[in-house]
């Protein structure tokens, strides 16, 4: 990486040879040199870091562009739809309220007039309104005096209960939408003046919660028998305290997990990948390594860790590895999802010739200066993923040959970023509890998402205790 007109790793690469030859320093010198070396290589490592190279987040990226400049063929586009998009109107519909409009006679000039119509306008609003319903259950009584009351319905058992469509909203807004619940507290007291405590919006989650355990069962048999799956990881902050929240997911299927822990035993915990004979996609997190399927490496990943090596190790063969998995991706998309077996045998021969390549133009440590410090010399960042290229062959470019497997795991990154939009808005969960209401809701959210069920229908169905069909009756 160049700072100026300085070449910062050439510069230190100078630094630890005259450090590792020059006999005459003392132990603290080097040791002080040493340290403000690895601080120089963190801070510039850091400096150099964007969405582009790294996992940082496009809201992230100090030099980030705000908007868009929009181009096609060398040309400009304006905002809105382009030329053939197909847009969408608002259409009429059936009208619940008609209101008529006569003509003032008084200011048309004299003569006769016939009635020819209407020319028709229409308005569409909203009213958000509370409906109280009272059961009024019959009793009767017999010459002894023995009373006979009628049954209410289901689910009808206080004096004065809040109803299912209170609650699927309180859910809908806290879960789907991550509203907290002063936010949805105050919605219901401005938009309905229904007054409702924080305590009884966290009972409406953990009733839902509770309803969704025979989902949650199901959704782990559908995920274990799928063919393809997608995990992910990521941190949650409950109460100040880390936990994690992980993920098994394809196109059909959501299953979020909490567990105080990220690695092997939150993974067994949850349920599903021990028991997963599929392709399990991933980035390289090791426990996944140790289930017995065969795995498919996210390859957006690897994209952004060969963009780092190149502009700051200036590793050639990065920057040809990365135009390669790209031509590959391309390739793959244009032959239907899976390439030729020749095909694939020359991207292969290709993409071995370039690691080749890679072998002389980024050394492993010098094995000569292992007396200089303690333990394994560190590679560098690149060398590693050289190694791991190579050693992942099969797992990298797994999507080339096999038609299920996809050149990344958005799907999994997808399914997980909400947490990340919950943690922002809310900042943390307050308990255990909610996060665990939270994962399981969500997972019941996203699921039907996936199968064309909107959460509000989701949830009404949900406080009817009436699963949806493709729930219930899996295919």
């Amino acid at each position: 990486m160049t700072v100026g007109k300085i070449n910062i790793n050439e510069t230190l690469a100078k630094v630890d040879v005259i450090l590792r030859e020059d006999k005459s320093a003392s132990p603290q010198f080097r040791a002080m040199m040493e340290l403000l070396v690895v601080v120089i290589n963190l801070l510039v490592e850091k400096l150099g870091l964007n969405s582009s190279n790294s996992s940082i987040p496009p809201s992230k990226d100090t030099k980030r562009k705000r908007g868009s400049k929009r181009k096609a063929k060398g040309k400009k586009r304006k905002p809105g739809g382009q030329n053939g998009h197909k847009g969408t109107n608002l259409k009429r519909e059936t009208p619940d309220r008609i209101e008529k409009i006569h003509i003032d006679r008084r200011t048309l000039p004299s003569g006769d007039y016939k009635d020819f119509g209407y020319e028709s306008r229409q308005v569409i609003e909203i009213n958000i309104t509370k409906q109280v319903t009272e059961y009024q259950a019959q009793i009767l009584q017999d010459a002894n005096g023995n009373q006979f009351v009628a049954d209410f319905p289901p689910g009808v058992t206080r004096p004065v209960q809040y109803g299912s469509t209170i609650k699927s909203q309180s859910v809908y807004m806290s879960q789907h939408q991550l509203l907290p619940y002063e936010r949805v507290r105050e919605y219901f007291a401005d938009q309905c003046g229904i007054a409702i405590s924080a305590g009884s919006l966290f009972n409406f989650n953990k009733q839902a919660y509770e309803l969704l355990e025979k989902f949650e069962l199901i959704a782990k048999r559908q995920l274990i028998s799928q063919r393809l799956l997608h995990a992910d990881e990521t941190g949650i902050n409950v109460n100040g305290k880390l936990l994690w929240l992980h993920t098994a997911s394809n196109e059909r299927w959501t299953l979020f997990f909490p567990h105080a822990k990220r690695g092997l035993e939150a993974m067994k915990s949850m349920g599903v990948l021990e028991h997963f004979r599929g392709v399990l996609c991933h980035d390289h997190w090791k426990p996944y390594f140790k289930f017995t399927c065969l795995h498919a490496l996210c390859n957006a990943h690897h994209l952004r860790e060969l963009e780092r090596a190149y502009e700051h190790d200036n590793q050639r063969w990065a920057k040809k590895m990365k135009k390669l998995l790209l031509e590959i991706r391309e390739a793959t998309e244009k032959s239907g999802g899976r390439l030729t077996k020749e095909a694939a045998k020359r991207f292969r021969s290709r993409y071995r010739n370039i690691l080749t390549r890679g072998d002389r133009e980024c050394l492993p440590p010098d094995p000569k200066y292992q007396h200089v410090k303690r333990g394994r010399i560190a590679k560098s960042k690149s060398r590693n993923l050289l190694e791991r290229l190579r050693d992942y062959e099969a797992e990298t470019l797994r999507f080339m040959t096999e038609k299920i497997v996809p050149f990344t795991n958005n799907q999994g990154e997808n399914d997980i970023r909400m947490t990340k939009v919950q943690q922002k808005i809310s900042g943390c969960f307050r308990s255990a509890d909610g996060a665990k209401y939270f994962c399981r809701i969500r997972s019941y959210l996203s699921t039907c998402s996936k199968n064309g069920i909107s959460p509000t229908d989701a949830l009404q169905m949900l406080f009817s205790v009436n699963l949806p069909e493709f729930i219930v009756y899996p295919k």
